[in-house]
């Protein structure tokens, strides 16, 4: 089992804008209600079926195994807390240089909050979480056609790798 995330982070990131009326969390149990249905959208938007109780049971599992650190963009309080978007991180290992990284396995912002920043507030967050955490950086796969994602992770400051190729093996 894999125990390493015993972190919890509740810095607002540096870029954060108070006018926008979001504030990134770290997600615990506490947050699943909010973050089931986003998670769930998301996988959706990727061609699987609709599974609520199963988004909900994955990142649960997630959570209670420590296996990722997920972020909310929140918004309102009490029982009008609204979640616009998350942003999910798996810790990974690099061997050469022997240093923490993250993989930003999963962003998504519900579509009636795009165009918003809370793409941004999640991309500015998530750095800033592996920056505290002595990460050597961030790490991302995105799809092809998915020019839009690739223009915010570039106007954030990643870059497309070229120098490798990424190969699968599924069963």
């Amino acid at each position: 089992m894999l125990v390493i995330l015993d972190i919890l982070w509740r810095k607002q990131p540096e870029s954060w804008n108070r006018d926008m009326n979001y504030h990134l969390e770290q997600a615990g149990v506490q947050d699943l209600e909010l973050a089931a249905p986003l998670f769930n959208d998301y996988r959706v938007f990727y061609g699987q079926q609709p599974d609520l109780a199963g988004a909900h049971q994955f990142l649960e599992a997630r959570m209670d195994n420590k296996e990722s650190a997920l972020f909310i963009a929140v918004t309102g309080e009490g029982a009008y807390r609204q979640a616009g978007g998350f942003a999910q991180l798996y810790p990974s290992f690099s061997s050469v240089t022997m240093q923490r990284v993250w993989i930003l396995n999963d962003l998504f912002v519900a579509a009636e909050q795009r165009g918003k920043g809370l793409g941004s507030l999640l991309l500015t967050g998530v750095r800033e979480f592996a920056r505290d955490t002595g990460a050597k950086g961030l790490e991302l796969t995105t799809m092809t056609n998915n020019t839009g994602a690739q223009r915010l992770y570039e106007a954030h400051g990643y870059s497309r790798e070229d120098e490798f190729f990424s190969y699968h093996l599924f069963f």
